[in-house]
């Protein structure tokens, strides 16, 4: 029988102070036991095709590797203290802006294993579904005030009911038609019930709790991140510099929510429009050459 070699055995270095090791897929025979679970909601990194979670491993899949970092906490059982160390809002939007950036320069990747038919029918929903975005996006960047008022009163009270229907399904087991979990269905429901009564809520109030949660957010990932750096390098494997700017960076954001909320908000609300606006260029792109690619396959002589 051949050895077997799994992922986790290869995860040695990131104990040992090492940031990130990247595995090539050939090089692992079972690459994710059953306590790797599907990542949905991570930083946008560029060429990752999905990611995993396994207690404070955090693998993204590549096209020929698997890279895998440690987080410094479990989004499951800290959740706030990974979104302030391991997440911080500043991160997110700059790697949102590689990734996006990123994946407008990429080919159609994935698409061309396609049907013609089903090309035919994808490229055009990506292109038409890009413009409107990047559509969208200009709009949102040129109108950053009035267009926050229009999304907040819709998306947010939905964000919410959604979130709520996320938790609250956890708390029931369809296969045993069971409540399984008391405590995540009431929470669930609660998130519901509060979904629906913001809709009444005025824009002030919308401005104010936005600004709140995001200066927390920047203000505690400052925090943890001077908190790290002032350890010492080996409490930042994923570099000295790098984490002292982003808590730089985290403290000016926050102060200056404080200070100038309303321009702050302006700037945020234009930084959306941009990463719409990418967001939109980047499946429009990948739609267009997906049509290139169809093309250039039909136009070769058949073998």
């Amino acid at each position: 029988m051949s050895d077997v070699t799994r992922l986790d055995d290869l995860l040695g270095p990131l104990h040992q102070g090492i940031w990130q090791v990247a595995v090539p897929k050939e090089s692992v025979t079972e690459p994710l036991d059953a306590g790797w679970e599907r990542s949905l909601i991570n930083i946008p990194t560029p060429g990752t095709i999905a990611s995993y979670r396994k207690g404070q491993y955090h693998a993204h899949e590549t096209v020929a590797e698997w890279k895998v970092h440690l987080d410094r906490y479990d989004p499951k059982a800290h959740p706030l203290l990974h979104l302030l160390d391991d997440a911080p809002l500043l991160l997110m939007i700059a790697d949102t802006f590689i990734t996006l950036v990123a994946a407008a320069r990429r080919g159609p990747g994935r698409y061309v294993d396609m049907e013609l038919k089903e090309q035919k029918r994808t490229w055009q929903v990506l292109f038409l579904a890009g413009c409107a975005l990047a559509l969208i996006g200009i709009w949102v960047f040129g109108n950053p005030l009035g267009s926050f008022g229009g999304i907040v009163s819709l998306l947010f009270p939905l964000g919410i009911i959604a979130l709520g229907i996320v938790i609250s399904r956890k708390g029931i087991s369809l296969h045993q038609r069971a409540l399984v979990s008391p405590g995540s269905f009431f929470i669930g429901i609660s998130l519901v019930v509060l979904g629906i009564v913001t809709f009444d809520f005025p824009l002030d109030v919308w401005i104010q709790l936005l600004l709140l949660i995001l200066a927390s957010w920047a203000f505690g990932s400052a925090y943890m991140s001077f908190s790290r750096v002032a350890r010492g390098r080996r409490e930042v494997p994923e570099g000295f510099f790098r984490r002292m700017g982003i808590g730089v960076f985290s403290f000016i954001l926050a102060a200056g929510i404080l200070i100038v909320p309303d321009a702050m908000l302006e700037l945020l609300m234009e930084t959306f429009g941009i990463l719409v606006f990418l967001l939109g260029i980047a499946m429009a792109s990948s739609g267009w050459r997906l049509r290139e690619k169809m093309r250039a396959v039909r136009k070769s002589p058949s073998p």
